[in-house]
């Protein structure tokens, strides 16, 4: 226990004490500068490790806002104009974590390779609909099966032309002048492990256990868009 120590990024309000691990505060769902601290922190907390170090992840939803790091050549300020445009743009959370991925120092896979040769394991709570790893939080420890060019697709699509800089940074990224994302072959996934905990439907089906305990009769209302697990209404 001597050798255990972490930092966990919450949203503002919910931090608790504990003994071993550090709780920081951070905005939700547009970044702040609190959140880009804590992404420092924890990047230089996992660099110069061995493969003799364990890295234990717990990631769940908010994680793309919570723990924000603009890639090299963007602001904290482009990251923020930017999530405030897909958030109003329509765009799905998949669209929205693709971009992000791209503008970011430590989403989409860019942990796990910081943290690489120590063995790393990710274990996650999901909140999007499939319960995609890499959609979970912009999935900073696991595989990015998307491109520089997808993202860039994406701010097209929804006619978004601000903030330049962060246009400009896909666009550079397309030609080269950025490494992508870590993908599945990479060195860095070696010795990585990602373990989903809990999803929507586990909770789902949770409730209508507890409920049935108590007489209460779940019934299935029917799937929701995108292929997200199916809602169950509880009823005397």
């Amino acid at each position: 226990k001597d050798k255990l120590s972490g930092l966990v990024v919450t949203r503002y309000d919910y931090a608790v004490t504990c003994q071993h691990i550090e709780i920081v505060e951070a905005a939700h769902p547009v970044p702040d500068k609190a959140g880009e601290k804590a992404a420092i922190r924890i990047l230089d907390t996992v660099s110069n490790l061995t493969a003799d170090d364990l890295v234990v992840c717990l990631i769940s939803g908010g994680g793309s806002s919570l723990l924000s790091l603009p890639a090299t050549g963007l602001a904290l300020d482009d990251k923020q104009q930017l999530d405030r445009a897909l958030l109003i743009s329509g765009a799905n959370i998949r669209e929205m974590n693709c971009v992000r991925k791209h503008l970011s120092a430590i989403k989409g896979g860019r942990l796990a390779a910081a943290t690489y040769p120590a063995k790393l394991v990710t274990l996650m709570i999901s909140d999007v609909p499939d319960d995609d790893p890499d959609v979970i939080a912009s999935g900073p420890t696991v595989p990015d099966p998307t491109t520089y060019q997808e993202a860039l697709d994406i701010i097209n699509r929804y006619g978004i032309t601000e903030p330049a800089a962060a246009i400009a940074h896909l666009k550079k990224g397309i030609t080269g002048t950025f490494t992508e994302t870590p993908k599945l072959e990479d060195a860095c996934f070696k010795n990585s492990q990602a373990i989903l905990i809990a999803t929507p439907q586990q909770s789902l089906e949770a409730a209508a256990e507890v409920a049935r305990q108590n007489g209460i009769t779940p019934i299935i209302l029917g799937d929701s868009i995108e292929g997200e697990s199916s809602q169950v209404a509880l009823v005397h």
